[in-house]
Protein backbone atom coordinates (compact mmCIF):
# COMPACT_ATOMS: atom_id res chain seq x y z
CA UNK A 1 0.00 0.00 0.00
CA UNK A 2 1.46 3.41 -0.90
CA UNK A 3 1.44 6.30 1.43
CA UNK A 4 -1.61 7.90 -1.00
CA UNK A 5 -3.39 4.35 -1.07
CA UNK A 6 -6.28 3.30 1.30
CA UNK A 7 -7.33 0.07 2.21
CA UNK A 8 -10.51 -1.06 1.02
CA UNK A 9 -13.45 -1.09 3.12
CA UNK A 10 -15.73 -4.34 3.53
CA UNK A 11 -19.26 -4.85 2.15
CA UNK A 12 -21.72 -7.13 3.92
CA UNK A 13 -24.66 -7.37 2.10
CA UNK A 14 -28.25 -8.56 4.22
CA UNK A 15 -30.55 -10.19 2.45
CA UNK A 16 -34.07 -11.86 2.55
CA UNK A 17 -37.73 -11.59 2.20
CA UNK A 18 -39.41 -8.37 3.41
CA UNK A 19 -39.74 -8.34 6.93
CA UNK A 20 -36.86 -10.92 7.56
CA UNK A 21 -35.07 -8.53 9.77
CA UNK A 22 -32.07 -7.30 7.54
CA UNK A 23 -32.09 -3.84 8.48
CA UNK A 24 -32.65 -4.55 12.19
CA UNK A 25 -29.81 -6.84 12.18
CA UNK A 26 -27.72 -4.34 10.04
CA UNK A 27 -28.04 -1.85 12.83
CA UNK A 28 -27.34 -4.42 15.75
CA UNK A 29 -23.90 -5.08 13.90
CA UNK A 30 -23.63 -1.49 13.26
CA UNK A 31 -23.99 -0.44 16.59
CA UNK A 32 -21.38 -3.40 17.72
CA UNK A 33 -18.69 -2.44 15.33
CA UNK A 34 -18.77 1.35 16.57
CA UNK A 35 -18.58 0.00 19.85
CA UNK A 36 -14.95 -1.65 18.52
CA UNK A 37 -14.05 1.39 16.52
CA UNK A 38 -15.01 -0.06 13.50
CA UNK A 39 -17.01 2.97 11.31
CA UNK A 40 -19.86 1.75 8.73
CA UNK A 41 -22.32 3.57 6.90
CA UNK A 42 -25.90 1.42 6.49
CA UNK A 43 -27.51 1.69 2.78
CA UNK A 44 -30.71 0.72 3.78
CA UNK A 45 -33.04 -0.39 0.70
CA UNK A 46 -35.72 1.71 1.79
CA UNK A 47 -34.12 4.59 2.79
CA UNK A 48 -31.99 4.71 -0.47
CA UNK A 49 -35.53 4.36 -2.58
CA UNK A 50 -37.41 6.46 -0.50
CA UNK A 51 -34.29 9.74 -1.49
CA UNK A 52 -33.86 8.21 -5.05
CA UNK A 53 -37.01 6.95 -6.46
CA UNK A 54 -40.13 8.70 -5.95
CA UNK A 55 -42.81 6.28 -6.76
CA UNK A 56 -41.19 3.58 -6.90
CA UNK A 57 -42.94 1.29 -9.56
CA UNK A 58 -40.82 -2.09 -8.81
CA UNK A 59 -40.76 -3.27 -12.39
CA UNK A 60 -38.02 -5.46 -13.32
CA UNK A 61 -36.08 -2.53 -14.87
CA UNK A 62 -36.65 -0.32 -11.72
CA UNK A 63 -35.28 -3.02 -9.81
CA UNK A 64 -32.59 -3.91 -12.03
CA UNK A 65 -31.28 0.03 -12.12
CA UNK A 66 -32.15 0.24 -8.30
CA UNK A 67 -29.64 -2.71 -7.12
CA UNK A 68 -27.38 -1.84 -9.71
CA UNK A 69 -27.29 1.76 -7.95
CA UNK A 70 -26.58 0.26 -4.70
CA UNK A 71 -23.76 -1.78 -6.05
CA UNK A 72 -22.32 1.16 -7.38
CA UNK A 73 -22.53 2.84 -4.36
CA UNK A 74 -20.78 0.42 -2.18
CA UNK A 75 -18.21 0.39 -4.94
CA UNK A 76 -17.55 4.02 -4.46
CA UNK A 77 -17.33 3.77 -0.18
CA UNK A 78 -15.23 0.74 -0.12
CA UNK A 79 -12.71 1.79 -2.47
CA UNK A 80 -12.39 4.66 0.10
CA UNK A 81 -11.92 3.11 3.00
CA UNK A 82 -15.63 2.80 4.05
CA UNK A 83 -17.02 -0.40 5.53
CA UNK A 84 -21.01 -0.64 4.29
CA UNK A 85 -23.93 -2.78 5.41
CA UNK A 86 -26.63 -3.31 3.00
CA UNK A 87 -29.61 -4.18 4.06
CA UNK A 88 -31.77 -4.82 0.47
CA UNK A 89 -33.75 -8.03 -0.32
CA UNK A 90 -32.04 -8.24 -3.96
CA UNK A 91 -34.50 -11.20 -4.64
CA UNK A 92 -32.40 -11.92 -7.57
CA UNK A 93 -28.99 -14.02 -7.40
CA UNK A 94 -27.89 -12.00 -9.63
CA UNK A 95 -27.98 -8.95 -8.22
CA UNK A 96 -25.63 -10.56 -5.20
CA UNK A 97 -23.52 -12.11 -7.55
CA UNK A 98 -22.59 -8.83 -9.25
CA UNK A 99 -22.04 -7.23 -6.40
CA UNK A 100 -19.87 -9.92 -5.18
CA UNK A 101 -17.88 -9.95 -8.90
CA UNK A 102 -17.80 -5.95 -8.25
CA UNK A 103 -16.41 -5.46 -4.11
CA UNK A 104 -12.63 -7.16 -3.17
CA UNK A 105 -13.81 -7.43 0.43
CA UNK A 106 -17.74 -8.94 -0.04
CA UNK A 107 -20.08 -11.20 2.53
CA UNK A 108 -23.60 -11.95 2.13
CA UNK A 109 -25.88 -12.71 5.19
CA UNK A 110 -28.95 -14.51 3.91
CA UNK A 111 -31.84 -13.37 7.17
CA UNK A 112 -33.59 -16.53 6.49
CA UNK A 113 -37.07 -16.34 7.77
CA UNK A 114 -40.13 -17.74 6.91
CA UNK A 115 -43.02 -16.27 4.95
CA UNK A 116 -45.55 -16.88 7.87
CA UNK A 117 -43.40 -15.04 9.93
CA UNK A 118 -42.57 -12.32 7.70
CA UNK A 119 -46.35 -11.69 6.74
CA UNK A 120 -46.89 -11.56 10.71
CA UNK A 121 -44.30 -9.05 11.79
CA UNK A 122 -45.35 -6.96 8.54
CA UNK A 123 -44.02 -3.57 9.77
CA UNK A 124 -44.46 -1.91 6.37
CA UNK A 125 -47.86 -3.69 5.49
CA UNK A 126 -46.30 -4.84 2.59
CA UNK A 127 -47.12 -8.45 3.32
CA UNK A 128 -51.16 -7.04 3.80
CA UNK A 129 -51.17 -5.18 0.81
CA UNK A 130 -50.05 -7.94 -1.39
CA UNK A 131 -52.64 -10.61 0.12
CA UNK A 132 -55.56 -7.68 -0.45
CA UNK A 133 -53.96 -7.64 -4.46
CA UNK A 134 -52.61 -3.40 -3.64
CA UNK A 135 -49.22 -4.62 -4.49
CA UNK A 136 -47.76 -7.03 -7.03
CA UNK A 137 -44.52 -8.33 -7.10
CA UNK A 138 -43.59 -8.73 -3.02
CA UNK A 139 -40.67 -10.92 -3.09
CA UNK A 140 -42.18 -14.36 -0.86
CA UNK A 141 -45.93 -13.29 -1.92
CA UNK A 142 -46.34 -13.16 -5.17
CA UNK A 143 -42.81 -13.21 -6.80
CA UNK A 144 -39.83 -15.39 -6.46
CA UNK A 145 -37.32 -14.92 -3.75
CA UNK A 146 -33.94 -16.39 -4.77
CA UNK A 147 -32.07 -17.91 -1.75
CA UNK A 148 -28.63 -17.40 -1.38
CA UNK A 149 -26.97 -20.79 -2.25
CA UNK A 150 -23.49 -20.17 -0.66
CA UNK A 151 -24.27 -17.34 1.90
CA UNK A 152 -21.08 -16.41 4.29
CA UNK A 153 -23.77 -16.48 7.34
CA UNK A 154 -27.30 -18.04 7.88
CA UNK A 155 -29.36 -16.76 10.56
CA UNK A 156 -32.16 -17.73 11.82
CA UNK A 157 -34.48 -14.29 12.78
CA UNK A 158 -37.34 -16.31 13.50
CA UNK A 159 -35.87 -18.28 16.43
CA UNK A 160 -32.37 -16.66 17.19
CA UNK A 161 -32.27 -13.33 19.07
CA UNK A 162 -30.55 -10.29 17.21
CA UNK A 163 -27.46 -10.79 19.91
CA UNK A 164 -26.74 -13.99 19.28
CA UNK A 165 -27.45 -13.32 14.92
CA UNK A 166 -24.75 -9.80 15.31
CA UNK A 167 -22.44 -11.99 17.58
CA UNK A 168 -22.63 -14.79 14.49
CA UNK A 169 -21.95 -12.34 12.20
CA UNK A 170 -18.95 -10.52 13.72
CA UNK A 171 -17.24 -14.00 14.38
CA UNK A 172 -17.51 -14.74 10.71
CA UNK A 173 -15.93 -11.25 9.69
CA UNK A 174 -12.88 -12.09 12.15
CA UNK A 175 -12.65 -15.46 9.98
CA UNK A 176 -12.16 -13.41 7.11
CA UNK A 177 -9.86 -11.67 8.62
CA UNK A 178 -11.91 -8.22 8.37
CA UNK A 179 -11.75 -7.25 12.10
CA UNK A 180 -9.98 -8.89 14.93
CA UNK A 181 -11.74 -6.46 17.89
CA UNK A 182 -13.30 -8.55 21.30
CA UNK A 183 -16.94 -7.98 21.51
CA UNK A 184 -18.50 -5.88 24.72
CA UNK A 185 -19.34 -8.43 27.17
CA UNK A 186 -22.81 -6.88 27.76
CA UNK A 187 -25.64 -6.64 24.93
CA UNK A 188 -25.99 -3.57 23.06
CA UNK A 189 -28.88 -2.00 22.22
CA UNK A 190 -28.69 -1.22 18.57
CA UNK A 191 -31.97 1.67 18.83
CA UNK A 192 -29.66 3.51 21.24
Amino acid sequence: MTAHSVEPGFAIWFTGLPAAGKTTLARAVQVRLAAAAVRTELLDSDELRRRLVPGPTYTADERDWFYDLIVFLAELLTRNGVNVLIAATAQRRIYRATARSKLDRFAEVYVECPPEVCRARDPKGLWAMADRGEIHGLPGADAIYEAPLAPEVTVRSAIQGIDASAREILHALGKLGWWAHTLPARQIDPDS
